[in-house]
């Protein structure tokens, strides 16, 4: 059996940003909660974590580059971390009124109670 946590948070306070240069819109996630799978094994050992992603978005919005900047040191967190980001929408960045593909930075972090742990 799957244990899979559902993220309430809107996802758009987690996107940390843009990290390319110049006058560009950010892009907004789309959708308020996205299903994030909380490795059953950390579950039951009351581990908890956080990874940091670097996510390449494309112009028509979707993610199609993952990686890990920051690991959790757990790789069921950070392959559960990739994969999420993987399925993830956005209204794409612009500049100039134009969609541009653009990198960001993305973190994830893993709690039993919902409280930040330090991102």
């Amino acid at each position: 059996m799957k244990n899979i946590i559902r993220l309430v948070t809107i996802v758009a306070l987690f996107l940390m940003g843009c990290v390319d240069e110049g006058n560009v819109i950010d892009p907004t996630p789309l959708g308020g909660t996205m299903g994030v799978e909380y490795p059953i094994d950390l579950w039951d050992k009351d581990v908890e974590g956080s990874s940091l992603l670097r996510i390449r978005i494309t112009q028509e919005g979707a993610v199609d580059s993952v990686s890990v900047l920051e690991s959790s040191g757990y790789l069921a967190f950070d392959s559960s971390a990739v994969r999420a980001a993987k399925e993830m929408r956005f209204d794409p960045a612009s500049r100039d009124g134009e969609a541009v593909s653009v990198w960001a930075h993305l973190p994830f972090t893993f709690t039993k109670t919902g409280r930040s742990l330090g991102r």
